[in-house]
């Protein structure tokens, strides 16, 4: 769910490009053959980054760190917290912008529908520069799961590690930029 990032890594693209990074957490399965051309090519460009970025060592190290009991969710934190150091390290309004508008002229996939409005509406992407809004948004995401909310329970970990996290971000945010950005 970090599209703030993704977007970033992808900006340069055609809106078609943006709008399939950005909306790739909702469509389901490989075969993308019912999407334009260059929605499909976003698509596939966002799982790439995912599968990048989760094999990323300062990923991977932060991973071992993380609670045990919540282990399994830390990616899914770690991916807004990214989100969060962008929007307050490097914010970037033209492409908040960008991205509300390609959203809010296309429909949004079934799984993102609900989700969508309420982002462009809330200005989530900005937002997320405060640290309380991002862990209100990953306990968010958590009810959204089966079972207990064991994204809340990671949230104290995040605020914890913070600095941590933030060494992280500066460590892995160049090597997306290097190998993803066009």
């Amino acid at each position: 769910m970090n599209f703030l990032a993704h977007a970033w890594l992808s900006r340069h693209g055609s809106d078609d490009f943006l709008y399939g990074n950005l909306i790739a957490d909702g469509v389901k399965g490989s075969r993308l053959e019912s999407w334009p051309t260059a929605i499909a090519s976003g698509i596939r460009h966002h799982r790439q980054v995912d599968a990048a970025i989760d094999r990323h060592a300062e990923v991977l190290r932060l991973l071992q760190m993380a609670p045990s009991a919540q282990r399994r969710f830390t990616g899914i934190a770690l991916d807004l917290v990214w989100d969060h150091f962008l929007a307050s390290r490097s914010p970037d309004v033209a492409l908040v912008e960008r991205c509300y508008q390609v959203l809010g002229e296309r429909q949004a996939p079934e799984r993102l529908a609900g989700m969508v409005p309420a982002m462009i509406d809330g200005d989530w992407l900005q937002r997320y520069a405060d640290f309380d809004f991002t862990c209100r948004a990953i306990a968010g995401i958590g009810q959204r799961l089966r079972g207990p909310n064991q994204l809340a329970a990671l949230t104290p970990w995040l605020r914890d590690e913070y600095d941590n996290l933030e060494a992280a971000f500066f460590s892995l945010w160049p090597d997306m930029q290097h190998r993803f950005s066009e």
